[in-house]
């Protein structure tokens, strides 16, 4: 099982999985354009306006395979206190055990304890198993909440 760790975005473990993935992402980006490299701004992700947790297999020495946060943004319709999902990766040789699951019900369960009533988050479509992932977790597609230029999906969750 993973375990979930609370750090600052600016945490040497953060920077090297965030590193890692965005080196993944520009490496298989579909787009003759190329993946737009943006590290997340430091105070989008302190609590309570968000938080950034490292994963980490439950063994000894512990070492890190990923990373995901969660940060607030404007409202959504009819008032909905909105967090978005951002980050979310896990090292190749941990993928297909169920964790990127796991991270985000974790996710999840600290945006609601934030008050959260939904969740978003955007994605490639190349990303097939995280565009599966979120659909098989109760995400709807939804137009366009923002302008990433990496995203071609949007999805949303109602966190009842």
């Amino acid at each position: 099982m993973p375990q979930f760790t609370e750090v600052p975005v600016t945490d040497a473990g953060s920077i090297a999985l965030l590193t890692q993935y965005f080196s993944d992402r520009a490496s298989t980006f579909p787009s003759s354009g190329g993946y737009r490299t943006t590290f997340p701004p430091p105070e989008q992700f302190v609590p309570p306006r968000g938080l950034f947790l490292l994963v980490s297999e439950d063994v000894l020495p512990r070492t890190f395979v990923g990373c995901g946060g969660i940060r607030r943004i404007d409202d959504g319709e009819n008032g909905a206190v909105r967090y978005e999902a951002k980050h979310l990766w896990l090292q190749p040789q941990v993928r297909g055990r169920g964790w990127g699951r796991l991270l985000l019900a974790e996710l999840e369960r600290r945006a609601r304890g934030f008050g959260a009533t939904e969740m978003v988050l955007d994605t490639n479509a190349s990303l097939e198993a995280a565009g599966a992932l979120y659909q098989r977790s109760g995400y709807e597609d939804v137009p366009p909440y923002n302008d990433n230029p990496n995203a071609t999906n949007w999805y949303r969750k109602l966190l009842v």
